[in-house]
């Protein structure tokens, strides 16, 4: 088994950002408000846990605080839905940036605009910050301190005094469904969608090194190796074993350069495992396929070493465009 020193160690495949391009936590920041609720809106529809069935962007002047609504069902209930507030502000948001939002919310339960949430998250692209942070780590002083500025009419909440009505719905209510959705979240739930979001912040994927070729056969390469045999039991006119053509001047240098092709092959799985969705890389051999069938059929290549030469100088020439 050949071996690789720390010094030459071969490059891992990995994702970088273009050249001229910002990393995507900085490329938030300076998006519109609109291309930020989009932004919220795509995110949540790749979000896993738990998988929304629905997702609507409402922001506009009548969308009766509700930026994005996620749903767990088609259908509109109680407990079965998330409602995503997005705040795109220079700064981190403070308590004066969340209690105006949940003022309207609690307006709206009360008028039955919509039912109860099962979460209600801020999302921005500065994250919350430490006063806020406190708060919604404790539900009952955020609790608190909401009505404590209602009654006050303070943190922007003079508009609309606090009735009754309107504090009996918010003693009601559980404030520990209000959370922080934190972008590092909303960049993970982002990325499974990887055409949309490598195009969206500008990000390629990097090949590494293909693997070194090791000094004997491994078992994975043993369906390889025995069409290989194959074609040269075929071309010698007698039968061809492994320990046949390592001592072979007419096969062990072409046995050696397509094992060489192979582990190329095998690199390029790799790449596309570790970058693009499990079914690229079995995209990428039926075109492969479909590419030189035309040349491995022909009538006029009768011999097994014409078609496997045939297939390999096709193969190097396709133009195969499979990823994003």
């Amino acid at each position: 088994m050949s071996v690789t020193s720390a010094a030459t160690k071969p490059r891992r495949n990995r994702l970088v950002v273009k050249r001229g391009a910002v990393p995507p936590s900085v490329y938030l920041l300076h998006v519109s408000d609109k291309q930020w609720e989009r932004f919220i809106e795509a995110a949540c529809w790749q979000r896993s846990t738990p998988k929304y069935a629905k997702v609507k962007l409402l922001g506009n002047a009548r969308d009766k605080g509700r930026d994005i609504e996620a749903r767990l069902q088609t259908k509109l209930e109680a407990d079965m839905w998330d409602l995503y507030q997005a705040k795109h502000y220079k700064n981190r948001l403070t308590p004066g940036d969340a209690f105006p939002e949940m003022m309207k919310f609690f307006g709206h339960l009360l008028a039955k605009s919509y039912p109860v949430p099962r979460k209600y998250y801020f999302c921005a692209p500065q994250n919350v910050g430490p006063d806020l942070h406190d708060l919604l780590a404790d539900c009952a002083q955020l609790k608190a301190a909401f009505l404590k500025a209602w009654k006050a009419g303070t943190h922007g909440l003079g508009s609309a005094p606090l009735n009754a009505n309107l504090e009996a719905v918010v003693q009601a209510f559980d404030f520990s469904r209000i959370e922080e959705c934190l972008v590092h979240n909303l960049l993970e739930w982002h990325e499974r969608d990887r055409a949309t979001h490598f195009k969206l912040f500008g990000i390629e994927p990097e090949r590494g090194d293909d693997p070194s070729v090791p000094d004997k056969a491994q078992p994975y390469e043993m369906n390889y190796i025995e069409e290989l045999l194959r074609v040269y039991s075929e071309h010698a006119g007698s039968p061809i074993s492994l320990n046949d053509v390592d001592r072979s001047a007419t096969y062990s240098d072409h046995y050696a350069s397509q094992r060489e092709v192979f582990y190329a092959a095998e690199g390029l799985r790799r790449f596309s495992r570790d970058i693009y969705p499990e079914d690229e890389f079995s995209r990428l051999l039926q075109m492969v396929r479909h590419g030189v069938r035309a040349t491995v059929t022909s009538p006029r290549l009768t011999a097994g070493l014409d078609r496997l030469q045939a297939a390999i100088d096709v193969a190097s020439r396709l133009s195969l465009d499979v990823v994003p």
